[in-house]
This record gives structure tokens, C-alpha cells and sequence, in this order.
């Protein structure tokens, strides 16, 4: 069992405890020193990039936001499901299909943090403002988790076209 750990996408979760804890250390930080219960600014870091504290109740662009309650659980119950399957996909890919492991990790890393937070708080702690002007369109608050899972989405995108063969050798196996 340890040697087909060993030469699973597993061994590539070294990632995403890395991620995991950089993503609750800026959450826990913005929270310390943005909310405004603390007396926290808003930290202008260039033009059109903010750090902007911001509790989102729902899902990406805070779908749900204001449903009531119940949409935490059930964000609780997919981010949890989510991370099951990546473990078992991991588990399931050779330690050699690099990009495809991370950006299982990647993707892993983002769902246990914000997972973490519905758990811990009932909200995701958001704070990366980007917008095109101060009175304009901003793009809705987010975080690392929420980067991260980005970017992994983009490398196993990038791995399906990269190596097509993967999925012929399944069928054919």
C-alpha cells in the first residue's frame, strides 16, 4: 500500500499543504487587519488592486449568498465531495503525469481552505479586489484558494490537450 502511495499523484500533496497554509495565513491576516470592526483601511496596492476584506455566505460570485443559511452546507458538502475525488484521482495517476497531479493538488489546496473556512466561520474570507475603476466594474472579491483552484483548472486543462494519448490508453486497457 505505501509503495503505491509512493508512486501515486499523492506524493505531490506537499503542494497543497504549502497553498493551504499560505491561503489561511493571508485569510487570517486580512481579517486581522482589513475588517472594520478592527478599524482595518481598505490597502490600495496599485491602481486597480485593492486589498478589500469581504465575507462571501455563497459561492463563486456569491451565489447564494443571502439564501439563508442552508447554502453552507450544501458548499460544505461539494467542496468536501470535491476533495474525495481529487484524493482518489491522485491516487489513481501515476507520480509521473506532473501536470495533471498538480493541478489535482492545486485544485485540492483551494477547496480544503475555503472548505475550512464554511466550517470554521460559515463564510469564505475574501480580500483581492481588482477593478477597472474605484466607482466601476469590480471583479468580485476573492483569494488564494480561490487562484489556486483556478490555476489548476487551467493545468488539467492544459494536460488534456497536452496528452490526449492518457485517455486512449485507458480505453484500451
Amino acid at each position: 500500500m505505501l509503495n503505491k502511495i509512493k508512486e501515486s499523484g499523492l506524493v505531490w500533496l506537499w503542494i497543497t499543504v504549502i497553498l493551504l497554509i499560505l491561503d489561511q495565513a493571508t485569510k487570517i491576516w486580512a481579517d486581522n487587519n482589513l475588517a472594520p470592526v478592527y478599524g482595518g483601511p481598505i490597502i490600495e496596492v496599485m491602481p486597480h488592486f485593492d486589498l478589500n476584506l469581504a465575507y462571501n455566505y455563497g459561492a463563486a460570485f456569491s451565489f447564494l449568498g443571502d439564501a439563508g443559511g442552508w447554502q453552507r452546507w450544501l458548499f460544505t458538502a461539494i467542496a468536501a465531495a470535491i476533495s474525495v475525488v481529487l484524493l482518489v484521482w491522485m491516487y489513481k495517476t501515476p507520480k509521473s503525469q506532473k501536470l495533471a497531479n498538480v493541478g489535482m493538488a492545486l485544485i485540492l489546496s483551494g477547496a480544503i481552505g475555503n472548505l475550512y473556512d464554511r466550517l470554521a466561520y460559515g463564510y469564505v474570507i475574501d480580500f483581492i479586489d481588482w477593478y477597472v475603476s474605484k466607482d466601476g466594474y469590480h471583479w468580485p472579491t476573492f483569494n488564494i484558494a480561490d487562484s489556486v483552484i483556478l490555476m489548476g483548472v487551467g493545468l488539467l486543462i492544459i494536460d488534456t490537450f497536452k496528452n490526449p494519448d492518457k485517455k486512449d490508453e485507458k480505453k484500451t486497457s
